[in-house]
């Protein structure tokens, strides 16, 4: 059964990605942390404390609604609790969500209308985007599908593999997606989210320590069954996988800069301040436009390699 649902959701997210009027968890997860921070920010001055509540609350908030929510369903019928936990799955993968988006970007990119793959790719980064080039344009979206690849793809596998194994998939999947959640709304080194989001952003490089090191291996198999350069790929994670303030977003950018002969990382605009951040992969040639569609091709080929293990693991168990 684990291993059906577990494929018929992968499935379910190729074909139909998340409608816009369909009922999303993450939509849920991030009302509840908007609301827990709001009172926090109103009631406390200590906000890296707070930061901590706003954790605990929403985990507590997120995972306890759910776990009532399958055991009600499971009452009624077995098989209805089936469908639940294949929703959930389904709808906490976003691998044809970064596809649709980043292609987005793409196509305008093809058409020469730089404005507006500079909008497209803005609501798909926290940097400042309105005055990035056509290179940088494509250097961030490339960058975001391979930081989410890990996101939003092979570490949401991770989990629910381990949730199965134990018992609990949807709620060791929402736990990993909720802080995920909770890193990507105030998780950020700049004020007004450096203290309370503190708490949220280390928990989130706990919670992806292995999935980053295990996914961008993933990430670099796959990319050779494509045909590009897993040789080169290996020497550039070796080389360059701490090359980021992240102990972990190194991982999934040094794969897709090895694989593709690219070069990632540099300077960025974060809240009006510019970072430099250490750069991944040796600059041998110019982005391309075309260099977004393969970060997308290596992602679904590491999720369907990652798949393929998981089942095998999990017939195994």
């Amino acid at each position: 059964m684990e291993r059906r649902l577990f494929l018929c959701a992968v499935v379910l997210d190729y074909l139909l990605g998340d409608p816009i009027n369909w009922p999303h968890p993450i939509v849920y997860i991030g009302k509840v942390i908007a609301f827990y921070e709001k009172q926090i920010r109103k009631t406390m001055r200590n906000l890296k404390f707070g930061g901590i509540l706003l954790v605990f609350f929403s985990l507590i908030t997120v995972i306890g609604s759910s776990h009532i929510i399958l055991k009600l369903v499971r009452k009624i019928h077995p098989i209805l609790e089936s469908f639940f936990i294949l929703y959930f799955i389904y709808a906490l993968l976003a691998a044809k969500c970064l596809h649709i988006e980043s292609k987005k970007v793409y196509q305008k990119l093809q058409e020469g209308e730089v404005e507006q793959a500079r909008e497209k790719i803005s609501y798909l980064v926290g940097r400042d985007t309105s005055k990035l080039g056509l290179e940088e344009i494509t250097r961030a979206t490339i960058e975001t599908v391979a930081e989410n690849t890990i996101d939003g793809v092979i570490a949401p596998m991770f989990y629910g593999v381990i949730g199965f194994c134990l018992g609990y998939p949807i709620e060791y999947m929402l736990f990993y997606k909720t802080v995920n959640t909770l890193d990507s709304m105030v998780g950020y080194i700049q004020q007004p989210y450096k203290d309370i989001g503190y708490a949220s952003a280390k928990l989130d490089d706990i919670l992806n320590y292995i999935p980053a090191r295990i996914g961008s291996i993933f990430m670099i198999l796959a990319g050779g069954m494509l045909g590009y350069d897993v040789k080169n790929a290996f020497s550039i994670l070796k080389r360059d996988r701490r090359n980021h303030k992240s102990p972990n977003c190194a991982y999934p950018e040094s794969a897709v800069a090895g694989l593709l002969h690219i070069q990632l990382g540099g300077s960025n605009i974060y809240f009006g301040q510019k970072l430099e951040k250490p750069t991944i992969g040796d600059k041998t040639r110019s982005f391309y436009p075309q260099d977004i569609l393969s970060t997308i091709r290596i992602m679904y080929a590491s999720q369907i390699l990652f798949l393929v293990v998981s089942i095998g693991l999990l017939s195994w168990i």
